[in-house]
């Protein structure tokens, strides 16, 4: 029986990670949860899987989930979610959203824990701390992401064989082929509106202005240690070929299936073993009839190229990207600012930004705080 501590376990890929559990409660058991906010979604959670600790927002939520399950360990707060990576378990899901993510990961490696990783921004910003600590800890870091997971299923058969590129597939989002000017002045709701993936609302922003899939770049490049110049990206409206990999003779390997996240979220806590699923199997008389891909336009979805150059000058500039990101991202969704006014803004930050050390979790936050002042500043 492997024990699972699942980091956001209300948020999309927690509930379907909790539906793989459900499915194969003779594999898995869920030993932790945690939520920012939907308490009651947890509680309900906790009456069902039964974990022994659970990490709750805030104070009086923590008060709240205590006196309902006196016998459960409740923290709360970004220390908690800490405290809650360090308890007895086999495998870590990582679905956290943004930054926060960071500290609870580092800190479950510490403890010898293998992490399935459903939070890109962990590698984006401590990329060379993380995988530095699993090889120190020989802890297993395996990718929860499709496009990351396709990969690593296309590398598993294929260890030691040169690789060319990795080629990262992008759904495009909701506003694949506009053009700048139709960018400006696009709702909240339309940014939101994904046309394949359901996904919380701020990965689904940021798969609108594409940056999504520039914080990919720098995930793959830590997973798979392949230069980001040999990571490219092509849009694939259809969401079946997940990425691909082509090697030194130029064959390429792809991996395919339907657009269903427990694919790969089942993979990653079965891993080595694949895990029957009673999900639905690609039809290719159907879906096959039509698979195409396109160059991304990175005039005018420019936080592409604002990643490339992020991993580019390297230290302390993906963290700073990151974090300006993610302040805006949120200014974004309660209609503080316009659209474009996220990649215009990521531009003039990084720079302003001056190098600086990133070799801790403690400097990284530093410089994520400050990056995201720079933001507000500068609207």
């Amino acid at each position: 029986m492997k024990k699972v501590l699942i980091l956001g376990s209300t948020g999309s890929i927690g509930t379907q990670a909790l539906d793989i559990i459900r499915e194969n409660n003779d594999k898995f058991c869920a030993v932790g949860l945690t939520c920012r906010s939907r308490v009651e979604n947890l509680i309900a959670q906790m009456k069902e899987f039964n974990p022994s600790a659970v990490c709750v927002g805030n104070a009086d939520d923590a008060a709240k989930v205590r006196a309902e399950f006196p016998e459960v360990q409740v923290y709360y707060g970004d220390e908690g979610l800490i405290e809650i990576a360090k308890m007895d378990c086999d495998i870590v899901l990582n679905s956290l959203m943004g930054i926060s993510g960071l500290a609870p990961t580092y800190t479950a490696i510490s403890m010898g824990c293998d992490i399935a990783l459903a939070n890109k921004e962990t590698l984006v910003t401590g990329g060379a701390i993380i995988t530095e600590l699993c090889r120190e800890k020989g802890v297993k870091l395996l990718p929860v992401d499709s496009e990351h997971s396709a990969i690593f299923q296309c590398l598993e058969g294929n260890k030691g064989r040169a690789v060319k590129r990795i080629l990262l597939t992008a759904s495009g989002g909701p506003f694949r082929g506009y053009s700048l000017d139709q960018l400006k002045g696009v709702s909240v709701e339309q940014a939101l509106n994904h046309p394949k993936w359901s996904m919380g609302s701020k990965i689904t922003i940021d798969s609108a202005t594409m940056m999504n899939k520039g914080l990919e770049v720098i995930e793959a490049k830590w997973l798979f240690d392949v230069p980001a110049e040999n990571i490219d990206i092509h849009v694939h409206p259809q969401s079946i070929v997940h990425s691909m990999v082509e090697f030194c003779d130029t064959s390429v390997i792809a991996q395919l299936g339907l657009p269903d996240m427990r694919i790969p979220i089942s993979l990653a806590l079965n891993y080595p073993n694949r895990l029957n699923y009673s999900g639905e199997s690609l039809d290719f008389f159907t879906v096959g009839k039509e698979l195409t891909f396109e160059k991304p336009d990175r005039k005018v979805f420019k936080c592409i190229d604002l990643a490339y150059q992020a991993i580019k000058e390297g230290g302390s500039y993906p963290v700073v990207m990151n974090g300006a990101n993610e302040e805006l991202v949120a200014m974004f969704l309660a209609g503080k600012i316009e659209f474009l006014d996220i990649p215009n803004t990521i531009e003039k930050v990084m720079e302003k930004h001056k190098p600086s050390k990133a070799n801790s979790v403690e400097e990284i936050l530093a410089l994520d705080a400050e990056s995201r002042r720079m933001a507000r500043e500068l609207l």
